[in-house]
């Protein structure tokens, strides 16, 4: 167990990202329910979150702050300006204050709030059952004591990598955006299974283990996707047949073209 970050942590937005790091943190043992705050203008979820981990609802965005030292935005990008505007001189200055809105640089954040150690965080949906992958990047006031925290924080959501900020919307591209890519490959393989006589059932169970296994074997061997690939492709083969049709229709094109264009759309949506 990692040693606990022993930081009064305060939410701003209790969503389903929030939820996740909630639960990593009190999972993993790096935080108690009483050192957590979070503050939401949905009552319900605040009920939800207090009911199922004993954390403390803040009366305003404004009180959390103020009485939190490390304070994560997790807001939607088009409600920030306003949730920003409402922290200014309300007690966010000088504090670690850690973004996961997609689109909103750490210089923006900054400015808003004046003199404060800002970090911008790309997670995924993985990391709602603790297998995410969150890319994050520094503004200019973040020091290496501030950065550790930010690790334990992502590491109780799944892994972690410190980039530039200038590549957080590759990040978008590549993981923020990658499982729908995931699920997307996994329907055809779904619908193929269905097809070739499987019943729904097992045809999901069957592509969905198919492409865990594919994952952790990556992983777990520290050989790269395409040596693996021809380890298991024989010359006549089945896989051979299945990947001469890929090849045909310029699948892996197709999907380097689709995670450039989510790639230069948010860059679009970011203002870059």
């Amino acid at each position: 167990m990692a040693a606990r970050i022993d930081r009064r942590i305060g939410f701003i937005g209790g969503g389903n990202m929030a939820e996740a790091i909630i639960r990593g943190l009190l999972d993993a043992g790096l935080s108690l329910a009483s050192e957590i705050l979070v503050s939401d203008t949905r009552r319900e979820r605040l009920t939800h979150l207090c009911g199922s981990f004993g954390v403390e609802a803040a009366e305003s965005n404004a009180a959390c702050a103020t009485a939190s030292d490390i304070v994560i935005l997790a807001v939607k990008p088009q409600h920030m300006g306003a949730v920003l505007e409402g922290l200014s001189g309300a007690g966010a200055a000088g504090k670690l204050v850690i973004s996961i809105a997609a689109g909103v640089t750490t210089a923006a954040i900054e400015r808003a709030l004046g003199r404060t150690a800002v970090v911008r965080v790309m997670p995924n949906t993985p990391s709602l059952i603790g297998e995410g992958m969150s890319i994050w990047a520094r503004g200019s006031a973040v020091g290496e004591g501030d950065a550790e925290y930010v690790r334990c924080i992502l590491r109780a959501l799944g892994k972690e990598i410190e980039v530039e900020e200038k590549l957080i919307n590759a990040a978008t591209a590549v993981s923020g955006s990658g499982p729908a890519y995931v699920f997307y490959l996994l329907e055809a393989m779904e619908k193929a299974g269905e097809e070739l006589g499987f019943t729904a059932a097992q045809a999901l169970t069957v592509a969905t283990q198919t492409l865990i296994g594919a994952a952790r074997l990556v992983e777990s061997s520290g050989q790269r996707p395409e040596e693996l690939r021809r380890r298991v492709t024989s010359a006549g083969g089945t896989t051979a047949a299945a990947v001469k049709v890929l090849d045909e229709n310029d699948v892996k094109k197709s999907l380097i073209a689709a995670i450039k264009a989510a790639g230069a759309r948010a860059e679009e949506l970011s203002g870059i």
